[in-house]
């Protein structure tokens, strides 16, 4: 003998259906937020400012944080002023003045040693633009183009700085960091005419 649930639907009875409008709940308050383009890029400017921030560029960072600041969302917005705030305290802390273009050359030198190659190339050429006869920034410039491996660029800053003072020349044969570009026959022949 079956017996009938009391709360089992016969089968001619239609079941209830749910709204299509209603959203479902959500416990805890929390509130899921849906993909957003705009968030994307944001994040993306977020990201490469803080990479900046770890190499150091904290004039670069800052730039990208102050763009980022009047789009980001209410979430980003507070640690973007914080990251404001500290790249503001490091560019202040770091600014370095040179009382001559030799501070500014042993400067990049240093930077060069550590491998920031691109900051060194622009203290370089801030020299060359201050004074277009300085020797020394040339071979700077071809001691970097030689150790990121541009060997045309390295010979080229090479012929200036020995154009300008010979003694580069033969400060260039005994310079380990030319070891990247000694096997070059142009490079042989600069150090070398009169072979």
């Amino acid at each position: 003998m079956a017996t009938k649930l009391a709360n089992s639907k016969s089968p001619s009875q239609p079941e209830a259906a749910l709204p299509s409008s209603k959203k479902p709940r959500v416990l805890a308050g929390v509130v899921p937020v849906p993909p957003d383009e705009n968030r994307k890029k944001t994040l993306a400017l977020y990201e490469s400012a803080l990479k900046l921030m770890q190499a150091g560029k904290y004039d670069k960072a800052h730039i990208m944080f102050n763009e980022m600041l009047a789009t980001a969302p209410h979430d980003l917005a507070d640690r973007v002023r914080m990251y404001i705030a500290a790249c503001v305290a490091q560019i202040h802390k770091g600014a370095t003045t040179f009382e001559s273009h030799e501070e500014r050359y042993d400067y990049a030198i240093s930077l060069l040693n550590h491998g920031h190659y691109e900051d060194a190339r622009e203290h370089f050429q801030e020299i060359l633009l201050k004074n277009d006869a300085a020797d020394y920034a040339f071979y700077g410039l071809a001691l970097l183009s030689s150790m990121t491996g541009e060997t045309q660029k390295c010979i080229d800053h090479l012929t200036d700085a020995i154009r300008l003072n010979a003694q580069n020349r033969i400060q260039a044969r005994s310079d380990s960091d030319f070891d990247g570009v000694a096997d070059d026959p142009r490079f042989t022949e600069l150090l070398y005419p009169e072979a």
